[in-house]
């Protein structure tokens, strides 16, 4: 349940913006602080599946959570300002770093959910089978 709620969180924040973008209450943010704010969404982002990740392993904190969704933001947000101030495209590098995360936690996720999924799939089919073992012993008694 509790791995519900960042997605759910997730869910809200892009159905808000696209629900303000239609009435033109928010207008897309230019320049180089909408690239900060881009690093920033996949910093969030990458930290939002990591705690997915971590809740499906019986591992999530959620003092953990929010100090790394924080931490996660303010270091890509002053490695891209740092970057712009050293004229080097860090911008880039935390991007990709950041992808990949996202890319990593997204397939351990998957991952995860598909062996719980085949596991209670095996788990159904040997019950049937004892079922249908005992019904053959008890009907050949």
């Amino acid at each position: 349940m509790i791995l519900l709620i960042p997605l759910l969180a997730l869910l809200v924040g892009v159905g808000l913006a696209v629900f303000l973008a239609d009435f033109s209450l928010i207008m897309p943010v230019k320049g180089i602080y909408g690239q900060y704010l881009a690093v920033a969404c996949l910093a969030g982002l990458d930290t939002v599946f990591g705690g997915i990740r971590s809740g499906l392993e019986g591992k999530f904190h959620r003092d953990v959570f929010i100090s790394g969704f924080v931490a996660n933001t303010l270091i890509a947000f002053f490695l891209a300002w740092l970057g712009d101030k050293l004229f080097i495209d860090l911008l880039l590098a935390v991007a990709l770093v950041l992808g990949s995360r996202m890319f990593v936690n997204l397939s351990l996720i998957r991952r995860f959910l598909l062996t719980k999924w085949q596991d209670a799939r095996e788990r159904r089919r040997q019950q049937a089978d004892l079922a249908l073992a005992q019904m053959q012993a008890d009907s050949g008694s």
